[in-house]
């Protein structure tokens, strides 16, 4: 019994396995690979809003986008790579997606309505990495494309030495592969003798790019399968085809060996007899005598005897001949019923790809009649004069008012006013419409959004070199034991000097006075006081760094100006370490903190104004 392996993600394999079971295979799920869903931006997702054409490239792409219940054009002519795909898509949006009969991207890109894209929004759902033949073709056609990424497939583990060992322990004799992203999880971390064992395997793949891949990895492509597609029907096809032509060869290598041995066993016997029976023959002497008589009887008895089991002999002869003539005409038999069971296969083949055909020409016809009937529709729409519809025109409008005053995300605004651009410039009449339109967009992109952690990190480095700076002053020196020069004398005769220094103890208890002698007068300053000066700038700057996160500007302002002109006022300009805070903050005084910058959409008047 032919041991098959399903590597399709979770979920994905078990009809498949079903199937093969019920026709006399043994099927396991080995899972190889596991999806991920991600989430896109609001950005990523808003073509999806006025997409022409969506291309969905699988189920899992159907499924994740489905999850993020964004706002979609069901409208939109929607396209399956498979038919699994295709079914999905009615399933989920309730829409019938065109189908190519090529289950690929070569097979899609082939399909009439691809053909003439330009000027056509397309957006292409699609995994991380995936089809990127589609993207690049359509573009090259003209179209506008936008990728929007949904998933990602990933190995379930991240070796796969040990999946190998499992597999050749069970007998696998044949691997299911729909991906390259599966082709890359097997053969990532495999040894040698690994590969020896896989290349001995069957491969049945779900197109030619995947079989192509595999013949990169050293695989023969006598042991690679093709099927129509991913289908759980097309991989079933391609396996069943396959094993029905290996037992027929098996069958008829195994009639031959069996009549070989046959008709050369007869041949021998036909061949041994007549050499007997010419021994056998001899002639009668011409005189007869009583010895002779009795000689010629006794020969004629053994003659008798001779030819009597000569006879035997024959009819036995006969007997194989006529058994070897049975067995040909059953090995004929066997010939014809094999070949006719071919040929009905065949036929029965030929039959189900004459349906699947007439359904993709039915579905093609369908299609190319409901793209004229929109054609159609469309220029009678065009020839009214209603060429835009003013309800999907004001709802982009409130989207972009929505995202500059709730959200105030500029860049966002900025997105989706392209977009409505993109919808506008296809038709005429709307021209100071658009151009109120491009004056917001260009007023929107020139807005520089504030620098708050650089201009952080800028202020936490004053704060680092305010111990480096170099006062501007002299220190004060420790008051000295001095002798008072206005002691009183005892003598009577001093009494001129004593009144003088009367009157300068008088003084002194009201007024005292320091000399200090140079060019420049520099302030005084004790330690205490240089320690509160250092305090209060860097309160300052601590002061400004909480503003900033805060966005308040003025208070920011504020600090900054105090911070400069203490340093001004308090320590030697000459020094290296005062020149760079200066220059720092003279810097930082120069940013433009517009954290909420009022900005008002030109375009909602003239979208209003349009509407009516």
């Amino acid at each position: 019994m032919k041991h098959i392996l399903i590597t399709r993600p979770e979920g994905k394999g078990a009809a498949l396995a079903e199937q093969l079971e019920q026709a006399g295979y043994q099927a396991s799920l080995y899972p190889v690979l596991k999806i991920t869903y991600l989430t896109p931006t609001n950005v990523e997702l808003s073509p999806l809003v006025n997409a022409d054409k969506i291309i969905f490239v699988s189920q899992d792409a159907v499924h994740a986008l489905n999850a993020l219940k964004p706002a979609i054009n069901t409208k939109a002519q929607f396209y399956g790579v498979g038919q699994q795909t295709a079914d999905t898509i009615y399933e989920v949006f309730g829409v019938r997606a065109a189908l190519p009969k090529q289950h690929d991207s070569e097979g899609l890109l082939a399909l009439k309505s691809l053909a003439d894209v330009d000027g056509s929004n397309i957006v292409l759902v699609k995994g991380i990495g995936g089809r990127p033949e589609i993207a690049k073709t359509l573009k090259q056609r003209g179209a506008y494309l936008n990728n929007c990424v949904v998933y990602q497939r990933e190995p379930v583990e991240p070796s796969s030495a040990n999946w190998i060992d499992h597999w050749q322990s069970h007998n696998v004799n044949g691997i299911v592969i729909t991906s390259n992203a599966a082709v890359d999880a097997i053969f990532n971390t495999i040894s040698a003798a690994q590969l020896t064992w896989l290349q001995q395997c069957e491969f049945y793949v779900a197109s030619e790019r995947i079989g192509t891949y595999l013949q990169q990895q050293k695989i023969n492509s006598t042991h690679i399968h093709t099927a129509a597609g991913a289908s759980d029907h097309a991989m079933f096809t391609c396996i069943n085809q396959q094993g029905s032509k290996m037992s027929e060869q098996s069958a008829t290598s195994k009639v031959e060996k069996a009549a070989q041995p046959t008709a050369k066993n007869t041949s021998n016997t036909t061949k041994s007899d007549s050499v007997k029976a010419n021994n056998q023959t001899q002639s009668t002497p011409q005189k007869v005598s009583k010895v002779g008589s009795v000689a010629l009887v006794i020969s004629l008895l053994v003659a008798s005897g001779v030819g009597y089991e000569f006879y035997q002999k024959l009819n036995a002869s006969k007997v194989q001949n006529l058994a070897v003539n049975t067995l040909t005409e059953q090995n004929k038999m066997l010939q014809q019923e094999l070949q006719a069971l071919k040929s009905e296969q065949l036929s029965l083949q030929q039959a189900l790809l004459n349906s699947e055909e007439q359904i993709a020409m039915a579905l093609n016809e369908n299609s190319v009649k409901n793209q004229q009937a929109l054609k159609a529709a469309l220029q009678k729409v065009q020839q009214s004069g209603n060429t835009l519809n003013p309800q999907e025109v004001t709802s982009l409008q409130r989207m972009a008012e929505f995202k500059l005053w709730a959200e105030q995300d500029y860049s966002g605004t900025s997105a989706v006013l392209k977009r409505l651009d993109s919808l506008l410039s296809d038709h005429s009449g709307t021209l100071e419409l658009r151009q109120a339109i491009t004056q917001d967009i260009q007023t929107l992109d020139n807005i520089k959004p504030v620098a708050t952690e650089a201009i952080y990190l800028q202020l936490n480095s004053v704060i680092k070199r305010i111990d480096d700076l170099v006062f501007n002053a002299v220190n004060l020196p420790e008051e000295a034991s001095i002798s008072d020069e206005n002691a009183l004398s005892e003598d009577v005769s001093d009494w001129q000097q004593n009144i003088l220094n009367s009157w300068n103890k008088i003084v002194d208890s009201f007024i005292t006075i320091r000399h200090h002698e140079g060019v420049l007068i520099e302030p005084l300053l004790t330690d205490r006081e240089r320690h509160l000066i250092t305090q209060r700038i860097k309160l300052n700057i601590t002061q400004a760094q909480d503003a900033l996160m805060a966005k308040q500007a003025s208070i920011y302002f504020n600090a900054l100006n105090d911070t400069k002109r203490l340093v001004n006022e308090y320590f030697k300009q000459d020094d290296d370490a005062t020149k760079v805070v200066i220059q720092t903050l003279a810097n930082l005084e120069k940013e433009s903190l517009n954290f909420n910058p009022e900005v008002t959409l030109q375009s909602t008047q003239q979208v209003k104004e349009w509407a009516q």
